[in-house]
């Protein structure tokens, strides 16, 4: 088999982690999850109070205390000092300021490197905003996954109720409509689609429509 690489990108809420854990299962490859990468940082920094604004505060803070990666039978969990911090960084206040967390450039060089050599012998499936542009520019398997604001906030609060987060439709809305414009403007790796990659409606497409999608590509690629 074929030693190939697949980057998933998209905006917040697009489906791309949970179909890229869905295929990484189906191809037998490694799940990396970038988002909780940066997601870990703005944890970090709201523990030890570090200013979002603080960028080479925020990069000590990383090499301080390194981001783990952990598979279970049922999920991939993440881990700093040995505790498991897989649903911390899924809380408001983590959702709310990792776009501004992931704006400076030495947070992302240093996460880029950690990624990079996650993928270095291929058969990997890795899901973010920049993966196929920046961090995995040679992925063999480019795909831009996008849904309409208002399915991606149903499906944020659909969440956030199963783990007992008690946030309004419209305030959802409101935060993703802001993470889409901090992520598509920054000057460092903004979200944007690859020349190369394969755009991916899910509006009213289910995650399995969606990973049958997907997987078609990648079984062309092997």
């Amino acid at each position: 088999m074929k030693k190939i690489k697949v980057a998933i990108d998209g905006p917040a809420s697009s489906g791309k982690s949970t179909v890229a854990k869905r295929l990484a299962k189906q191809f037998g490859f490694i799940y990396t999850d970038t988002g909780a990468m940066y997601r870990a940082v703005t944890y970090l920094a709201l523990t030890y109070h570090v200013p979002f604004s603080d960028e080479q505060a925020l990069v000590e803070l990383l090499h301080q205390h390194p981001i783990e990666f952990k598979q279970t039978q049922t999920e991939q969990q993440v881990f700093v000092d040995q505790k498991n911090i897989t649903d911390a960084i899924r809380q408001p206040d983590v959702t709310n300021n990792v776009s501004e967390v992931a704006t400076h450039q030495g947070v992302r060089e240093a996460l880029v490197k950690q990624q990079q050599l996650i993928a270095e012998n291929g058969q990997v499936i890795m899901d973010g905003r920049d993966i196929g542009t920046a961090v995995l520019p040679d992925a063999q398997v480019k795909i831009f996954l996008v849904a309409s604001v208002t399915e991606r906030a149903q499906r944020r609060y659909a969440e956030n109720q199963t783990k007992g987060i008690l946030t309004d439709l419209d305030t959802l809305t409101k935060e993703i409509q802001q993470r889409d414009h901090i992520d598509s403007t920054r000057e460092i790796s903004p979200l944007k689609q690859a020349e190369d990659a394969i755009l991916v409606d899910t509006t009213g497409k289910s995650i399995d429509q969606v990973v049958q999608i997907i997987a078609e590509y990648i079984q062309q690629a092997l």
